[in-house]
């Protein structure tokens, strides 16, 4: 069973060999983006154990300067579908967690104790609320799984940054960072798990190297190939040629509303 994980994340011949694994790692081996959901609620203890589970990711000097909205709300949902692109599954899916950078709290607690709160005004503190809000939703997509819930990521929750904060409500200096569709997986329309790339790509021993990657970019091509055909999805060229062609310029990206614009509408005044 531990083989065929390690095949099905690898795409097969180039999974690495390794003793090393436990019931926990085998468990982060199946993953997988879950966009058809069953009706049912995630009930309020599976969201706190949930919440609880993101709140012991790591917090850069425990600023905690992250927050998330649970949107259950049929009607909040299908508006949110819509900012996001349309896409269906943050309708049908039963709670849409959207994970937010959020400095309004510090700055409101500062302002409470009558300090200054000009760090806020820096990049540097912006990226800390990212950075911090991935951790947590992490550990939080690890833990639904573990209920026996699925979930998928939802970038488009950048799409129109204005639109979504007015939406949920957020004050400025909150930033909805991605959405997180959560609910039981439909088992009529099971989820694949997609291969990630030989750890050749992605793994360097003591310095950066570009060329060391070469061929497992090219053995990575071909397991994505079988794998667009094995789910028949409507791919055109390998995984180099899909991504080339999302990263062409700013009219083929998901998001194509000017984030430095949308951070400033939002109350940021990055420095």
């Amino acid at each position: 069973m531990t083989a065929q994980r390690l095949s099905a994340r690898y795409g097969g011949e180039s999974a690495p060999a390794t003793d090393a694994l436990n019931p926990f790692i085998e468990h982060l081996l199946d993953h997988r983006s879950v966009r058809s959901f069953l009706p049912d609620p995630v009930s309020d203890a599976q969201l706190a154990a949930i919440i609880a589970a993101a709140q012991s990711a790591a917090s850069s000097s425990n600023l905690n300067v992250w927050s998330v909205v649970a949107v259950r709300d049929a009607a909040r949902r299908e508006q949110l579908a819509a900012l996001a692109g349309g896409q269906a599954h943050v309708r049908d899916a039963p709670l849409q967690l959207v994970w937010l950078a959020d400095l309004a709290r510090l700055r409101r607690v500062a302002t409470a104790l009558e300090r200054p709160s000009a760090g806020l005004d820096y990049l540097e503190m912006f990226l800390t609320g990212v950075i911090d809000a991935a951790l947590a939703a992490q550990n939080a997509a690890a833990a639904a799984e573990s209920l026996g819930l699925g979930m998928v990521y939802i970038g488009g929750m950048r799409n129109r940054p204005e639109e979504v904060a007015r939406l949920l409500e957020l004050p400025p200096e909150v930033f909805a960072v991605f959405g997180m569709c959560v609910g039981t997986p439909d088992p009529a329309r099971p989820a694949a798990v997609k291969p990630r790339p030989p750890q050749s790509v992605v793994l360097h021993h003591e310095t950066y190297s570009q060329s060391v990657q070469d061929e497992g970019v090219e053995a990575y091509n071909q397991a994505m190939a079988r794998f667009y055909e094995a789910q028949r999805m409507n791919v055109h060229g390998n995984w180099a040629v899909h991504s080339a062609k999302r990263i062409a310029g700013p009219e083929t990206l998901s998001g194509r509303h000017r984030l430095v614009d949308a951070l400033h509408a939002l109350g940021f005044g990055l420095k």
